[in-house]
């Protein structure tokens, strides 16, 4: 008989989202920084924060990543953890890191799994 784990499944599947998520995110980052002389939106910090939601006018106490979406230019919407707990925010994590890389965060990640992309 095969068992089936319907519930790591389902938290597998989110992970999934996740992971492509938490890429789109730090994509729209560099592209939006290869069209603007190297430089990253200036809301990013060396703090790891959380990202606002484009769903929210007031994004205090998070990192707005409006000029990624402003226009649609460099990426649609930011994309929201399918188990983002805050009204605010979207449930992923970005910064810059001393050497000036931009790390992107998917820290509600399900089971165990460590969702993290630096470049």
């Amino acid at each position: 008989i095969l068992a089936l784990n319907i519930g790591k499944q389902l938290a597998s599947a989110r992970n999934a989202e996740r992971s492509s998520s938490v890429n789109t995110v730090l994509n729209a980052v560099y592209q939006y920084a290869l069209d603007n002389d190297g430089a990253i939106p200036p809301s990013i910090t060396n703090t790891e924060t959380e990202i606002c939601s484009n769903k929210v006018p007031d994004c205090t106490g998070l990192i707005d990543l409006s000029v990624l979406t402003a226009n649609k230019e460099y990426i649609v919407g930011i994309p929201v953890d399918p188990r983002a707990v805050t009204t605010k925010g979207a449930g992923y994590t970005i910064r810059a890191t001393a050497n000036g890389r931009i790390q992107v965060n998917a820290p509600i990640a399900e089971y165990g799994a460590v969702i993290s992309i630096t470049r």
